[in-house]
């Protein structure tokens, strides 16, 4: 090698050395890799009146109501553990004043992430919608508070946590992925979420999602909102990036057909990615047969697509689907919209989808979602007799314990990462006498 190499090499050494010295991320992670764990979704959008949000029942019913006329919840919350509640206009058959929980609240951000750690969940993955990094300046939103509660709840009970921006909301003409630079560099600087040793890293690096791309449904055009420069900047940015990058696509992004765009360019953008996490909530049911097959099957062969791009994979898989009440709001809510129109089955169909997962070679799972019980996702414990009465109807846990979907989510991960053997049949917890 000659001195005019050896230099070169050198000068690209130093610099490298000098990006890297300057990135604004902590060094160090409990969780330097994704693989082995299972994380899930975490909305934190509920609202209620008097938490301080100014935003009266969001998420709990529109137009600021919350009654039967303007419910847009199917499952209603076990609150029994929360610290704070707050009254309803609901009953419970025992005719008590039915209650619910606000996001907003710092105790609740407590006890989700208390039972996190109680149940063995890994942690979640914090929903930042477009709306709120278009807005990225005014510090005192409610998401913001929310986001602070729970890097505080996951270093105090030892659970990972990511930030994943959800592009819905973001409008075809005059906005682009510029409003998420300028929040993830707020995220990084005001609040320090990747100075947490919780911050879940992959490969090494803080991990960063960006869901919606690729979905039909949307206004904008992937090709036209600079996804590619915001990728390039989590990435490569000599202060704010040195990020591992997670894209949340549709089920058939691999085939671009059906619930996916027939557009070449998702494919260039994910093989610039790290991890591609499919959107698969309402993809699968137990009303089929053998659905969890088929499940199986297609996981098996995005795992083969992905290694082939060199791109890591994570199974979604949910306990059930409901929206009925969302819907009748909503009239571009078209599918599935009967009172648990994806049935839970007892906990049977979350089940299939793990072993399955799993067995497929799934080194990684999402669950979507923990708390969202406006679609009926939810893993969070539910009320197997929840308010009744003429013109009200909300989806039952079909008489199985509150907790079973933490619990089952906790087996998850020991299964996942072999310290117990893979089990088809879905467990049951054994009652000490």
């Amino acid at each position: 090698m000659n001195l005019k190499n050896s230099i070169v090499l050198l000068v690209v050494f130093f610099l490298t050395v000098n990006l890297n010295a300057q990135n604004k991320h902590g060094k160090n992670s409990k969780y330097p890799s994704y693989k082995g764990l299972v994380m899930a979704g975490y909305q934190g959008w509920f609202r209620a009146p008097g938490d301080g949000s100014g935003k009266s029942w969001g998420h709990y019913g529109k137009d600021g109501k919350f009654d039967k006329d303007h419910n847009t919840i199917d499952f209603w919350p076990d609150v029994s553990e929360y610290e704070k509640t707050y009254k309803t206009n609901f009953n419970l058959p025992d005719g008590s004043v039915a209650r619910v929980f606000s996001s907003v609240d710092k105790s609740t951000t407590d006890l989700h992430f208390k039972w996190m750690k109680e149940y063995g969940v890994d942690g979640v993955f914090m929903q930042r919608f477009f709306g709120v990094a278009r807005n990225h300046s005014n510090p005192n939103k409610s998401n913001d508070i929310i986001l602070k509660n729970a890097v505080t709840a996951a270093e105090e009970n030892n659970r990972a946590i990511a930030v994943m921006y959800d592009l819905s909301g973001l409008k075809a003409n005059g906005e682009d992925c510029s409003s998420v630079i300028e929040d993830w560099k707020k995220l990084v600087d005001n609040m320090k979420v990747t100075n947490s040793e919780n911050y879940l890293h992959h490969n090494g690096k803080p991990l960063v999602t960006i869901w919606g791309l690729g979905f039909p449904d949307r206004s904008y055009n992937i090709r036209e909102i600079g996804v590619n420069r915001l990728i390039d900047f989590l990435k490569n940015d000599p202060e704010y990036g040195g990020c591992s990058v997670m894209l949340g696509v549709p089920t058939y992004f691999r085939e671009l057909d059906k619930d996916c765009l027939p557009d070449p360019y998702l494919h260039e953008i994910i093989k610039s990615a790290d991890i591609v996490l499919p959107w698969m909530v309402q993809r699968f049911t137990p009303l089929l047969h053998q659905d969890e097959l088929r499940y199986r099957d297609h996981v098996m062969a995005d795992i083969k697509w992905c290694k082939e791009n060199n791109v890591d994979y994570v199974p979604l898989v949910y306990a059930g689907f409901s929206w009925h009440n969302l819907s009748k709001s909503n009239p571009g809510l078209a599918r599935h919209t009967r009172y648990g129109a994806i049935p839970r089955v007892g906990g049977k169909f979350y089940w299939d989808l793990i072993y399955n997962a799993i067995s497929a070679g799934g080194e990684m799972l999402y669950v979507g979602m923990f708390d969202e019980i406006d679609e009926g996702t939810a893993i969070i414990p539910i009320l197997d007799n929840p308010p009744n009465g003429k013109d009200v109807q909300f989806v039952g846990n079909d008489g199985v314990a509150p907790d079973h979907y933490l619990y089952l989510t906790g087996k998850a991960g020991q299964m996942l990462r072999k310290e117990i053997p893979l089990e088809k049949s879905m467990p049951s917890k054994k009652i000490i006498l």
